[in-house]
């Protein structure tokens, strides 16, 4: 009998040591959650203190370790939250990856996925079905680590969530060191992974990765299908054109008919010209812009009248006209007077429904150095917003003919472009060899 009691007892107390385990393990975490709390008010040097707390077997702790580290935001988050982008538990990843985004694109941790997490819902839904436009600077470096590391999560992510966000990371940062981690991802099943991948591909614009997206232009889901068309042809894959004039042919509705146009515009094949003369004068704006655009890609000298008649045709869609401005600069019209291609589109800078797709043209053009040269006279008559959108285009498109011209409006007596200017000729510098 006493046996038997000491027996009961001694079991009693071990229940009473497994029951109490958890209950000592939240008041545990709660403490560590609070002194967390109270280094994360602090500056970087408390980093060091909050990162042994990226190791706690509690995910709770390890995700308030990484929201302290993230609100610190200086250089030194960096090496803890990569750390933290090889944690088990998904939410730790994508905090620790919108934080690394956060460091070069400034409050982006208020309009990421992180910031959807709510007590009651682990985030919302739905978060990865839209395009995200957000660019890290041009001129400002991501780390290679961690563009690598951020690839791996868009590999082996510890949940679908954290592998899309990851490569919606990817191509904010223009990451390239993930390039093959999206390649790959290209063959997943999860259409948000895919989706996001070929935006971030885009974005990163490694032509390499062009024909890798072949098959994807004719992709069953249709926001797959258009934006890996608009990726073929931002990505310039020439071998990729058999498929993006197949669905052309084959296109289900009017978006992909216009992305498959847009996409051969272009890769300018001289031998879509047919294609392109056949939509010269299609009902649709947005198909006729294309087809514009891709006639004067192709530079065919027989066009120039037919360019010219479009640019000056009554009542026309101004999508169409700018499409045809850049054609005739593109044949090689390069005069500067009032009603001329080349001034209409850098008039354009100047009007807000026109002033991307001038920017987008110029920018294109701006890689002949005839055409750089062309401008230079306007630069002394230019408004505001003229000089300030040539100065970008000339930081992306320019060579090192465009160091002195940078550098004089980097003294234009208006603040706005001198500081444009400046910012546009680190970014061309950093280009330059």
């Amino acid at each position: 009998m006493r046996l038997l009691a000491a027996c009961l007892t001694l079991a009693y107390m071990g229940l009473l040591f497994v029951s109490s385990a958890p209950a000592q393990d939240a008041v545990d975490n709660k403490a560590k959650i609070k002194q967390i709390r109270e280094l994360g008010k602090r500056d970087s040097q408390s980093i060091p203190e909050i990162v042994p707390y990226l190791n706690d077997p509690s995910p709770d702790v390890r995700i308030e370790a990484v929201k302290a580290i993230v609100a610190i935001g200086t250089q030194r988050s960096l090496t803890p939250l990569q750390k933290a982008l090889a944690d088990a538990d998904p939410e730790v990843q994508i905090r620790a990856t919108d934080g690394i985004v956060n460091f070069y694109v400034p409050g982006y941790v208020a309009k990421g996925l992180a910031s959807t997490f709510t007590r009651t819902s682990r985030y919302v839904r739905g978060f990865f079905t839209s395009r995200n436009d957000v660019e890290v600077e041009p001129g400002i470096v991501v780390r290679d680590e961690l563009g690598k590391a951020i690839g791996g999560v868009v590999a082996n992510g510890a949940s679908i969530d954290a592998r899309s966000n990851a490569a919606l990371a990817a191509g904010i940062l223009r990451a390239r060191p993930a390039v093959p981690d999206l390649v790959s991802a290209l063959r997943s099943r999860q259409t948000d992974l895919i989706y996001q991948s070929l935006i971030a591909l885009e974005k990163i614009g490694d032509t390499s990765a062009g024909p890798s997206i072949t098959l994807l232009a004719q992709d069953f889901d249709e926001k797959v299908q258009i934006t890996a068309l608009e990726a073929i042809g931002s990505l310039h894959s020439l071998e990729s054109a058999p498929n993006v004039r197949q669905a052309l042919e084959r296109a289900r509705g009017l978006k992909i008919r216009r992305a498959a146009l847009s996409s051969l515009a272009l890769l300018a094949q001289p031998q879509d010209r047919a294609i392109f003369m056949n939509y010269s004068a299609d009902k649709d704006p947005q198909l006729r812009a294309a087809a514009i655009e891709g006639l004067g890609r192709i530079r065919d000298p027989e066009d120039m009248p037919l360019l010219e008649n479009v640019f000056n045709e009554q009542n026309l869609d101004e999508r169409v006209r700018l499409a045809a401005a850049f054609g005739i600069v593109s044949e090689g019209k390069l005069e500067t007077s009032e009603f001329s291609a080349l001034r209409y589109l850098v008039n354009g800078l100047n009007l807000k429904a026109q002033a991307g797709s001038s920017q987008n043209y110029l920018m294109e053009l701006f890689r002949r150095p005839e055409i750089r040269q062309a401008v230079k006279p306007l630069l002394a008559e230019a408004t505001r917003d003229e000089k300030i959108s040539l100065a970008e285009c000339l930081a992306q498109s320019g060579g090192p003919d465009s160091v002195p011209v940078l550098e004089s409006l980097a003294s234009d007596t208006n603040p706005d472009v001198s500081t444009s200017a400046r910012k546009s000729l680190r970014v061309l510098r950093s280009r330059l060899p």
